[in-house]
């Protein structure tokens, strides 16, 4: 039996080093949440990290990852350790640079959320990625939980009828800019060329995918934004509201950095016959079903390892030959760009914005 459970870890950990990963900058705050894991190598073999900012660097390897794998140009690295899957870390402007770059190499491609600073970029890459037949993920915290997909299904199933009205709110108190891992993190993200917006891109992008899942494409679109520490933001929006119309649905979608705690939850609101309206609430770790006066939590069913985690899932598109589906595919958050470029015209203009 020992040996039998040997036999099996040796293979699972080949199996691991059978795919190579190597990361383009450190800029994007989120890499310190996926560094370390990535270091360890149990899901893919890391071959190198790419920034050539010292600071950040020397972060990278207080996160474990070692001197050999370090490089300042990312070209080179890509040269000498040829990986299969390049997961960026960059300003949302350079996304597209990388996307030049990678795809001619048949390397796959996973960016930080959002896919692109701008709907032109979006359509750009979109292009490269159909032209060369190589994948791009662009991956979002909540892809990975269970609740998202315990309340989608429900919805699906018409637990609270005919979904009609969303409402997300997604924000926090707004970047934080101390330390190196905030600090360059915080001066991309306050550049509305760099970003793309404020907050409205920020945490716009997880209220428009949200709508684009369960409602599909709007017909108009309509934003607001406030600029209310303009003495901590000069540059850019800190909160920002979607109205996304639809022949006979709404979202109302919310993103700010003024707000008292974090937030990424979302309301789906039904309606029905015999009393069948109802309501979902869901957020990271609960979803809440009430129809009438009954309420209830729904258990959450959890994912599979391949459904559960970013790299996984992209190694089991890979093994199968199959495409990126669902939250993280390049088709959907095309749009998602092309909903931030359409509420960036509607504040400027005052006026809905068609989408066409």
């Amino acid at each position: 039996m020992k040996r039998i459970w040997l036999l099996l870890l040796l293979t699972a950990t080949l199996s691991a080093q059978d795919y190579k990963i190597a990361v383009i900058g450190l800029v994007h705050a989120h890499v310190w949440g996926h560094l370390r894991t990535m270091a360890d190598g149990k899901t893919a073999k890391l071959v190198g990290v790419a920034e050539p900012n010292p600071e950040l660097v020397a972060e990278a390897k207080k996160a474990g990852v070692p001197d050999e794998l370090i490089f300042s140009d990312y070209k080179q690295m890509l040269e000498k350790t040829k990986p299969d899957i390049v997961w960026a870390f960059v300003e949302n402007n350079r996304h597209l640079e990388i996307a030049k770059v990678c795809l001619p190499l048949k390397i796959n491609l996973i960016f930080e959320k959002p896919l692109a600073a701008t709907y032109k970029d979006a359509k750009e890459i979109q292009a490269l990625a159909a032209k060369y037949n190589v994948r791009v993920m662009t991956n979002y915290q909540m892809a990975w939980w269970p609740s998202n997909y315990v309340a989608k299904a429900a919805a699906d199933r018409g637990d609270v009828g005919k979904v009609w009205r969303l409402h997300g709110i997604v924000g926090h108190g707004g970047p934080g800019s101390d330390g190196p891992r905030n600090k360059y993190f915080f001066e991309w993200l306050t550049d509305p060329e760099k970003n793309g917006a404020g907050a409205l891109m920020d945490f716009g992008c997880y209220n428009a995918l949200w709508s684009l899942w369960y409602l599909g494409k709007p017909d108009t679109v309509f934003a607001t934004v406030n600029h209310l520490r303009p003495e901590r933001f000069p540059k850019v929006e800190d909160n920002a509201n979607l109205e996304l119309h639809y022949p006979n649905a709404v979202g109302i979608l919310e993103g700010s950095w003024d707000l008292p705690r974090s937030y990424q939850d979302l309301e789906v609101f039904g309606y029905g016959e015999n009393n069948k309206s109802g309501i979902l609430a869901m957020s990271q770790r609960e979803v809440t079903l009430q129809v009438g006066r009954d309420k209830k939590t729904l258990e959450l069913t959890p994912l599979s390892p391949e459904q559960g985690e970013p790299i996984a899932y992209m190694i089991s598109r890979i093994k199968a030959n199959q495409p990126i589906e669902g939250l993280t595919a390049i088709d959907i958050n095309v749009d998602v760009i092309k909903i931030i470029d359409l509420a960036k015209e509607s504040v400027k203009s005052g006026k809905t914005v068609k989408f066409q």
